[in-house]
């Protein structure tokens, strides 16, 4: 697994300037499974709201995936903690707090959200498509943003893998909402996702994740208001 190696480098680095790997919050178990399981069940909550708002706007209802197996959801679990495991030590672990000991926590904070924007140009496969280029790098960096706020607050990598995992997870393995194909529940109409049209889309595909990002971020920011928005070096871990 991708994870276990890039902790393990992230160790290497962080002991070759006398640090542990505290300083990205893999410490203290009991708070930093807290903060996974409150990110996780956060997330996921939306993911419930807006597929099953979907499922009601197309007047198509969710049946149980009749192949679904231990296998399909063993491969589903493994996969999304892979990519997110892979994303959060990237984006959220030693790089960011490196970016926030130098640059400070708002620019550092702004620094990893641009970033997780570009990177989806890539994973996604929209270079040289300008529109398409604008709509990721608003959409995903406003994840990162909120990501990023997260590990900010609470100097731990904890809180973002649980936001992360919870809406990859639920998304992908419940609903079929992703690259892996069907999950837990499928459409009943046989379509290969859920999609509705119009306003009804707009409301639950852009802006109840949107409004999720809000309502973290600024959650985040109101309880550690001099974290996640001041701008002075503030330095995670120490």
């Amino acid at each position: 697994m991708i994870g276990p190696l890039l902790l393990a480098v992230s160790w290497l680095l962080l002991r070759l300037e006398g640090r542990r790997l505290s300083a990205i919050g893999v410490d203290a178990p009991a708070r930093r499974t807290r903060q996974f399981a409150v990110g996780f069940a956060v997330a996921g909550l939306a993911v419930i709201v807006q597929q099953l708002g979907l499922a009601v706007a197309a007047g198509v209802p969710w049946q149980l995936n009749p192949r679904a197996d231990a296998a399909l959801v063993l491969h589903a679990i493994r996969w999304n903690a892979n990519s997110v495991l892979f994303e959060e030590l990237v984006f959220r672990g030693y790089l960011l707090f490196q970016a926030i000991r130098w640059l400070g926590t708002r620019r550092g904070v702004l620094l990893g959200a641009a970033a997780f924007g570009v990177y989806h140009w890539f994973s996604y496969g929209v270079i040289g498509n300008p529109v398409q280029m604008a709509f990721v790098f608003a959409f995903t960096g406003a994840f990162g943003l909120m990501l990023a706020l997260a590990f900010a607050t609470t100097t731990s990598v904890a809180l973002p893998i649980g936001l992360h995992f919870g809406w990859n997870l639920v998304s992908y393995l419940g609903f079929s909402a992703g690259p892996l194909g069907a999950g837990l529940f499928v459409p009943g109409n046989g379509t290969a996702r859920m999609d509705a049209s119009g306003l009804p889309d707009f409301l639950l595909d852009i802006l109840l994740p949107m409004a999720l990002v809000t309502l973290v971020s600024w959650s985040l920011v109101r309880r550690n208001p001099r974290n996640g928005t001041g701008g002075s070096a503030a330095t995670p871990g120490e």
